[in-house]
């Protein structure tokens, strides 16, 4: 069953916990992210991305997870893009 829109929708889970980092991460946009987390699916799937990336490369970091070096820079760099993927998609909205 598709979800409906719902313009006051908070977010949940790991796209919560995504979104207060990008807040944290990016306080120049935090109040941008505060205005459209309601009403835009988009940000919601950008912030389940950064929640779980960030989830991941936290676990490697601390040594939770077993990986190399590479493995860990890989999803720095993941991280990385979704932030400057929320950056453009923030800077375009209106």
């Amino acid at each position: 069953m598709a979800r409906s829109y719902d313009s006051q929708r908070s977010f949940k889970g790991t796209a919560h916990k995504g979104l207060l980092r990008l807040m944290m991460k990016l306080p120049s946009l935090r109040e941008r992210l505060q205005l459209l987390a309601p009403r835009s699916r988009t940000l919601e799937n950008y912030c389940d991305a950064y929640g779980e990336a960030t989830a991941m490369l936290e676990r490697l970091e601390n040594g939770q997870e077993s990986a190399g070096e590479d493995l860990v820079e890989e999803y720095r760099a993941i991280c990385s893009e979704i932030e400057n993927d929320v950056i453009r998609y923030c800077r375009t909205q209106t």
